[in-house]
């Protein structure tokens, strides 16, 4: 059962890695913001339209490993039609679920896309890659204009 749901996620990742889902800039944004990884070079920008409080789209562009790639895609899809508040609670809940070791094996909500992403909890360095695009949108939300960092 395990090595099911464990071929499941990775198959969920290489097809967001491989054709990513609102990966493209974005003409006329609301909001944008620029993430780096200094670790391993992966770079992100999150694209946002929020004609008010919900996020109306999303986008990104990436250069980066798989794994940030495919975080980037489950979060611009996952965004979507959510408050700003709603994802921002979305990419609290996943950064205590993929860092904090107390946390159960479950992930946050949207469990089975989010779940994509468990295999990466046992590697820190493949942690960041993950968040990076999460942390991007954070940026993007609160109106950051410098870029943020994993670090």
């Amino acid at each position: 059962m395990k090595t099911t749901a464990e071929e499941l996620y990775r198959a969920v990742i290489l097809e967001h890695a491989r054709q990513p889902h609102h990966c493209r800039e974005m003409d006329g944004a609301d909001r944008t913001a620029v993430g780096y990884n200094p670790l391993c070079g992966d770079r992100c920008t999150v694209y946002l339209q929020m004609p008010d409080e919900r996020i109306e789209q999303a986008a990104f562009t990436n250069e980066g490993c798989a794994i940030s790639t495919a975080s980037a895609s489950i979060m611009a899809q996952l965004v979507e039609g959510k408050t700003q508040a709603e994802a921002l609670s979305l990419f609290e809940q996943l950064q205590r679920w993929l860092t904090d070791e107390a946390q159960p094996s479950q992930p946050p909500e949207n469990g089975s896309l989010l779940f994509a992403l468990a295999g990466v909890r046992d590697f820190p360095m493949r942690v960041k890659c993950a968040l990076l695009p999460w942390k991007t949108l954070d940026a993007a939300l609160n109106h950051q204009r410098d870029a943020v960092t994993t670090e």
